[in-house]
């Protein structure tokens, strides 16, 4: 499957929508609205049923409305925005016609497959634009031309100002994860992006949240927007996480760290503070102490944090100590535990932390710790996931 600068193999004609001869299943993606080369390319991914967000954005994004979408990561978000984008290239056109914004770069390869395999299809090249690469390879494969970038805002914004990407004829733009975007700082660098694209494009706007800053967006840079969201419930917990909470007083959490670490048995477990500063000071006491634990945010080089994203899926590392941008940028399956080690700063991102445990129906548990500054924001979560959903875990303190 191709990524940055991706082409389609030349002896691959370009497939239209419209081409609906040789129709095999998925039947039920032919029911929201896809069509030959989409059903072709989502068959060859294996999906039978369109997710909730898949079944109503489609239609919307098919009838050319802008789309405001909420929904979590692991929804099937990346096929409804997708393959309407797809459908709106021309690959006869070698010039940048769709863009995807993701706020982090491992979430950007994830999409990036994605489409470049709808690219397959339909006879366009994706390009992935990240930091953390090589910027020669993204000025051969500006150079050389593509039909949709994926990319996260700073280094779009970068190639904007090189004046080595324009998006003139940019007529589909993704803002994806929004929330997340514009939570580690990115609203400025969208501002400007949106700005240089042209003004009756569609927009589609995917989000877990919606907070005032994303109303604001989309106030300001989407037209007549259509609202669908994934399910009623889905800001609440899986059923199948069992959530504990501990009373710890913040200078004896490592020691109950640790204390769980021997006594539980947690296994590949992932552990999230709130500052970058916060998890490389866990991750150092932590490896002093002969755990098995690597530390992912921000500031690692790209090449460090593939390295670590691998042996954490392999099962080299016990434990992968992350802030919030392992919540939703990173695909990590089969993890058997979560460990707020500094509560959340409010309920949508607890129930974003939790949901990284107890996929596809398997079980899991979420460990939140609740030092004696934080009652004010662990009383807020309570309040969303309510008290019977909660147990208590007693863990001992060092003075025990």
């Amino acid at each position: 499957m191709h990524t940055n600068g991706s082409s389609a193999p030349a002896e691959r004609r370009p497939v239209r929508a419209s081409d609906d001869d040789d129709l095999t299943e998925p039947a039920a993606f032919h029911a929201a609205g896809v069509r030959g080369a989409g059903l072709r390319a989502i068959g060859d991914l294996g999906f039978e049923q369109p997710t909730p967000i898949q079944e109503r954005s489609l239609p919307l994004l098919y009838e050319g409305r802008d789309v405001v979408g909420l929904a979590q990561t692991g929804t099937g978000k990346t096929l409804a925005f997708g393959e309407p984008l797809a459908r709106s290239i021309d690959p006869g056109r070698n010039e940048v016609q769709g863009l995807v914004l993701i706020p982090t770069r491992e979430l950007c390869d994830q999409v990036t497959e994605v489409i470049a395999h709808l690219g397959d299809y339909y006879g366009f090249t994706t390009i992935r634009l990240v930091g953390g690469k090589p910027i020669n390879r993204d000025l051969e494969a500006l150079e050389r031309g593509g039909h949709v970038i994926v990319g996260t805002p700073g280094r779009v914004i970068d190639h904007l100002r090189r004046r080595t990407l324009s998006l003139k004829r940019a007529r589909f733009v993704v803002l994806d994860e929004a929330d997340e975007m514009l939570d580690i700082g990115f609203a400025k660098d969208i501002d400007q992006i949106l700005r240089q694209a042209p003004l009756d494009r569609q927009t589609a706007l995917f989000s877990a949240t919606m907070p005032m800053s994303i109303s604001r967006l989309v106030w300001r840079y989407m037209r007549d927007s259509e609202r669908v969201e994934a399910a009623p419930t889905q800001l609440q917990p899986v059923e199948t996480v069992r959530q504990l909470y501990c009373e710890v007083a913040s200078r004896d959490k490592f020691h109950a760290l640790e204390h769980l670490h021997d006594t539980m048995d947690l296994g590949r477990s992932l552990i999230f503070r709130r500052t970058k500063v916060g998890v490389d000071k866990l991750t150092d006491g932590l490896r002093r102490d002969g755990i098995q634990a690597r530390a992912i945010h921000g500031d690692l080089r790209q090449g460090e944090r593939d390295r670590v994203m691998r042996d954490f899926r392999s099962g080299k590392l016990e434990w992968l100590v992350a802030t919030n941008v392992a919540a939703r940028g990173l695909d990590i399956p089969d993890i058997a535990h979560v460990v707020n080690y500094d509560v959340p700063q409010n309920a949508e991102e607890y129930i974003h932390r939790v949901g990284r445990t107890a996929r596809a129906g398997k079980e899991g548990s979420a460990i939140t710790f609740v030092g004696e500054w934080e009652l004010g924001e662990w009383e807020a979560i309570i309040e969303r996931v309510g008290e019977d959903a909660l147990e208590h875990l007693d863990i001992p303190t060092r003075f025990d």
